[in-house]
């Protein structure tokens, strides 16, 4: 018990360290491939900080715990909403700046549908994991044509921030390489050590899924969105969370129910999916409510206070069950 208590806390303070230097080099790189932050904040980034998901729900479809497995991707997306994104826009109102994100709602949502529409019987079966992944790679295809395409309406302040603070490619490459090894590694240590406590009080699967491995394995969005935030990099905050929450809801379950298909508990599609696309719908409300013509979405620090609020109602919620 205490190992796994010293492997929480070096963990989470790993978690932080190594998001701010992967930060530094994703947008660094970004800028010399000539790709914007929000490209890299839903494709490198995202694929990154999710990394952690994929091998927690992999292994746990191999190991006969699908509990685990969609608790993980399911929690994850909901912590990403509630946590993530609600201790963000706390610190500093999230403006919504890019063109692109007002497309890239409607997928998240269109995905969120989708899951709920496979799961909807009660299983994920090969056939539905293989529909989740092959949406996968189609929806990352649409991304990387639309932010090569430069669809993505940058301000000037953004592209200022970027370019007053140059970093040779070299050394963008080692921070991000880098960066991205100690976001997985200290992710697992953290898991590790949250699973093993867990267990000991017997908590079930499900359960270490939805709360303490999804809020391990969030924490390196939420590290990425302060840093994100902190160098006023709103669309990359942004991006960060929706991208992450399309890899977990295609990639994360689509990889688990490709390895062994399993079956759903009845709580999984009445309380945990239907809060997920509850909290994925208020995204869409509150980021592109224009009150002005041509004025930019805002998340402000109220709604950001309700994302908070409403999921620690549900960690209750869960405990309560």
């Amino acid at each position: 018990m205490l190992l796994a208590a010293i492997a929480v806390i070096l963990g989470l303070v790993l978690l932080i360290w190594s998001a701010d230097r992967f930060i530094d080099g994703a947008a660094a790189t970004a800028r010399h491939l000539g790709m914007s932050p929000l490209l890299i904040g839903m494709l490198i980034i995202g694929f990154g900080t999710s990394a952690p998901e994929m091998v927690v729900s992999a292994f746990a479809a191999v190991g006969g715990n699908p509990g685990l497995a969609l608790g993980n991707a399911f929690g994850s997306n909901t912590a990403n909403i509630g946590m993530v994104l609600g201790i963000t826009a706390l610190i500093a109102p999230i403006t919504v700046q890019s063109n692109v994100l007002r497309r890239e709602m409607p997928v998240l949502i269109g995905v969120t549908v989708l899951a709920g529409w496979l799961i909807i019987d009660g299983n994920i079966s090969a056939r539905d994991a293989w529909v989740l992944l092959v949406v996968f790679f189609a929806v990352m295809g649409w991304s990387i044509k639309q932010g090569l395409n430069g669809e993505d309406a940058l301000g000037l302040e953004t592209e200022a921030e970027i370019d007053s603070h140059p970093m040779p490619l070299n050394k963008a490459v080692i921070w991000l390489v880098i960066g991205l090894v100690l976001l997985i590694l200290s992710s697992r240590v953290l898991v590790w050590g949250a699973v093993e406590i867990a267990e000991a009080f017997g908590v079930s699967d499900l359960v270490i899924g939805l709360t303490i491995v999804a809020i391990g394995t969030s924490l390196p969005e939420l590290a990425s969105a302060i840093a994100a935030i902190r160098k006023n990099e709103h669309d990359l905050a942004l991006g960060n969370v929706i991208g992450s929450n399309l890899f977990n809801t295609l990639a994360v379950v689509g990889i688990a129910g490709a390895i062994k298909p399993f079956e759903l508990e009845p709580a999984v599609l009445t309380r945990d999916y239907a809060v997920m696309a509850l909290m994925t719908l208020c995204i869409l409300l509150f980021a592109f409510r224009v009150k002005k013509a041509r004025r930019p979405g805002r998340i402000n620090r109220l709604e950001g206070g309700f994302f908070v609020v409403a999921y620690v109602g549900y960690l209750a919620w869960i405990i309560a069950g």
